[in-house]
């Protein structure tokens, strides 16, 4: 079996620069002292292996040449020539995928470009990224950890666990969002936490359908594993040792004692195993932007199911639309089924009892939206608001505050805003009853 040092040279020499077969042979020719006849099959098989893919990690191309038969032929007939003469140390380059060539990202090539563009040490770098758990070992120290951590459960079945980042973390994780999540495109098909999107750019193609198919993934921010993010990363076109910390920075797994509370279900044991493990923390800045853009592929394959029957298909975070005429009103069910297959396939899983197929017979909802023949606010919805606008007049708006908003004013207002967005008419009612609460 070849050494570790010669497995890891070659994999250094592989994996730096760009991946053209000359580039290869060079790097390769280079480490071990000479341009061996060998290396230029062993460099085409190479990249025929990983063309078109995600920069591979170097365990994976060290298992590459573990695998390959001609660098064995080769080990074995110069048992004493075949040595490292030249470590390449120098910083590896950008290789983006294809699809990722025209986003204009910062070029990060280190660890240490990485912590000068984060104006930090590759230390405070390291204790950000946490990539060996020491967070989620802390048990002692809680102060040291990066994260708020609150517990939402919804009896039986749903429990949620909210992480807010610190203040240093989350200033990092802005930086990333702005200057690189920010500038990648997500999937035309999401509309939420999109700049120019919302819940009514996410309903309006399916108003007036013959059908709307209505479904949720589970779990959506913590199924997306911190390997998936560090891939994503990547993909970009970032180095191992840089897509790695990114990942780190941008994931967390959460510590036991962060459930406070004891609950026993099977959705709560559930939930902690989950939580436990690295992935897309609900709070912090980069997790929406990420979540779109690690949901690109299956974006892409359900809009293309959709349409191979005539749908339309949106999405807007975990909430997932379909709507057609009477052709897909006759496949919806056996659709639905397709659907869920491609999602388990893709790493996400449908929460089947929200699953709902409404036909023009029915309220056809969306993200508490009507979407029956125009775009609506929900009746009853819109009911409540005007009792309560007319109870701030009655009787004062303090009266009205059972949540206890800090600022019950905008509260009422931005609701009042929402409506106006949606329907102007029925807008235009609640804000001349907003208009005539007397405020202390």
């Amino acid at each position: 079996m070849p050494n570790r040092s010669l497995l890891s040279a070659l994999a250094s020499a592989f994996l730096a620069g760009e991946a053209s077969v000359e580039q290869v042979i060079a790097r390769a020719s280079r480490t071990l002292g000479r341009p061996w006849r060998w290396l230029r099959p062993l460099a085409q098989r190479y990249l025929k292996a990983h063309a078109g893919q995600t920069r591979p990690r170097r365990r994976d191309v060290i298992r590459f040449l573990l695998r390959d038969r001609g660098f064995h032929r080769a080990r074995s007939e110069y048992p004493h020539e075949l040595l490292v003469h030249q470590w390449l140390t120098g910083p590896q380059k950008m290789q983006p995928v294809a699809a990722a060539a025209a986003w204009t990202v910062p070029a990060i090539e280190s660890a240490a470009d990485l912590a000068n563009w984060l104006l930090l040490t590759q230390e405070e770098i390291d204790w950000f990224a946490d990539l060996k758990g020491l967070g989620y070992k802390r048990k002692d120290r809680p102060k040291l950890r990066h994260y708020h951590y609150r517990v939402l459960a919804k009896q039986p079945f749903s429990i949620r666990l909210i992480e807010a980042p610190k203040p240093r973390l989350k200033e990092l994780q802005r930086q990333i969002l702005t200057e690189i999540l920010n500038r990648i495109p997500p999937h035309s098909a999401a509309h939420g936490f999109r700049k120019g999107r919302s819940i009514r750019t996410f309903v309006a193609p399916h108003v007036g359908q013959r059908v709307v198919l209505r479904m949720d993934l589970k779990d959506f921010f913590p199924s997306i594993s911190g390997a998936r993010i560090q891939t994503f990363f990547r993909t970009v076109g970032y180095p191992e040792s840089v897509a790695d910390r990114l990942g780190g920075i941008c994931t967390n797994a959460a510590p036991r004692d962060a459930w406070n509370f004891h609950q026993q279900s099977q959705a709560a044991v559930e939930a902690r195993a989950m939580y436990a493990r690295p992935h897309l923390p609900q709070g912090a800045p980069t997790s929406p932007a990420l979540a779109n853009l690690c949901a690109y592929r299956v974006d892409c394959r359900l809009s293309a199911l959709a349409k191979s029957v005539g749908a339309q298909y949106t999405r807007y975070a975990d909430d997932l639309a379909f709507s057609g005429d009477e052709a897909f009103e006759r496949c919806v069910q056996r659709f639905s089924t397709q659907v869920a297959a491609i999602l388990r396939e893709e790493g996400f899983i449908v929460n089947h009892r929200k699953t709902r197929i409404m036909r023009q017979g029915v309220r056809q909802h969306l993200a508490g939206l009507v979407a029956n023949q125009r775009l609506n606010v929900i009746r009853a919805d819109f009911d409540r608001l005007k009792a309560t606008l007319t109870n701030c007049i009655r009787h004062g708006p303090e009266t009205q505050n059972r949540a206890a908003h800090p600022s019950f004013r905008s509260h009422l207002d931005g609701r009042v805003g929402f409506v106006e967005s949606i329907n102007p008419a029925k807008g235009k009612r609640l804000r001349t009853l907003f208009n005539q609460i007397i405020w202390t």
